[in-house]
């Protein structure tokens, strides 16, 4: 093939969300904001007059198939970019694949921090961008005794261990601790709820992902509690499993997040619209979405500068990024590849979606490793 020839074959990249299994409910949503952001940049014109070209498989989340996945998207189909993952998982098992291969995996997913890796741009928020906010705005609102409940995987642990140390700085304790696994079912949220009832916590901090979500927010408006009293307060419940649970199970409970849908800037207005013409009117946006969607913008800016895919070239770029996103202005981090990103507090609302009852004033600069704090 002429280098002539080779200048007008598409760009490929690899992009791994599950569509099938138990994180598919949030995944699918991070598949279409990835998938938005091409169809945008192809009729634009593409990258420098090439198309991009998306080549996409299902890991059915199941953090193997990611792995697997990953290996054969950088070896057999020969991509260097992967844009991917969802749980903590799934990132750690496709890190070392990345890292040996050096390709550059794109995550667009808030995680527990404490990671660095050249090979991967984290564009999800990091601890003090979420979860230090989230423990003042809790502790001033409703008061210091907290029930923690999680998923049993890496990023709910490492998380509620983080929130745990959190509260020790302010003077708060953790009056119970259980994990589920990811496919529990109903029932053993409701017996859970028991004890919650016998602890009598102020605030339930969930880091539970995936379709058990819907289960242990129904399985508290069962059990009768009252938001106002005692919400459930989470990183991780996205407007997604608010439509999937209902509107009137979410209503009332709490997400700490850089965006919710409806913020009412012109990007996000914009951004909204199209994500509605697209997937259709029903479908909302969420922070994984936005994230999604961003990161191939960025991506694809930096690519138009190179004009290579080489992660050893496009990498330097990235790091000097920055993008007009829905959720406002972002800018990866030249030190720690992780992104500038709002912070911001939702209370979900009748409809499903969440009314922002706190935000910063700029940017947070990410410090994964919780240096100042």
């Amino acid at each position: 093939m002429t280098r002539e020839r080779e200048g007008h074959e598409p760009w490929r990249v690899g992009v791994l969300f599950s569509r099938t299994g138990v994180t598919a409910v949030i995944e699918e949503t991070q598949l279409r904001g990835t998938l938005l952001a091409i169809e945008e940049i192809n009729a634009g014109g593409g990258i420098n007059g090439r198309e991009l070209v998306p080549i996409i498989y299902d890991p059915a989340s199941d953090e193997r198939n990611f792995a697997r996945l990953a290996d054969h998207l950088l070896t057999d189909d020969g991509v260097t970019m992967i844009f991917g993952c969802y749980t903590s998982s799934s990132r750690k098992a496709v890190l070392p694949i990345v890292e040996r291969r050096n390709g550059l995996l794109w995550y667009p997913t808030l995680y527990e921090g404490f990671e660095y890796s050249p090979n991967i741009i984290y564009t999800g928020a990091a601890p003090n961008q979420n979860s230090v906010e989230l423990a003042d705005f809790l502790v001033g609102r409703y008061g210091p005794r907290f029930y923690l409940i999680g998923s049993d995987y890496i990023y709910p642990r490492e998380s509620n261990r983080i929130m745990r140390e959190l509260l020790r700085q302010r003077r708060g304790t953790v009056v119970g601790e259980h994990y589920l696994d990811l496919h529990a079912r109903p029932s053993e949220f409701r017996l859970l709820m028991r004890e919650v009832r016998r602890s009598a916590p102020d605030v339930i901090f969930s880091t539970v992902v995936g379709q058990a979500t819907v289960y242990l927010y129904q399985a508290y408006a069962e059990a009768g509690f009252d938001t106002r009293v005692m919400p459930i307060a989470s990183l991780t419940t996205s407007e997604a499993e608010n439509a999937l649970m209902g509107a009137d199970v979410a209503s009332g409970h709490i997400t700490a997040a850089p965006y919710f849908e409806g913020l009412g800037n012109p990007n996000d207005t914009s951004f909204t619209a199209r994500y509605h013409r697209r997937f259709g009117q029903d479908q909302h946006t969420n922070f994984c979405v936005e994230a999604a969607y961003f990161q191939i913008h960025v991506f694809a800016a930096a690519l138009a500068e190179v004009n290579s895919m080489d992660p050893d070239v496009l990498r330097p770029v990235v790091l000097t990024t920055d993008f007009e996103a829905p959720q406002g202005h972002i800018a990866i981090d030249r030190e720690s590849g992780h992104t500038n990103l709002w912070t911001r507090i939702g209370r979900a609302r009748a409809d499903g979606r969440f009314e922002v009852v706190r935000e910063s004033g700029r940017p947070v600069r990410p410090d994964p490793y919780l240096v100042a704090h």
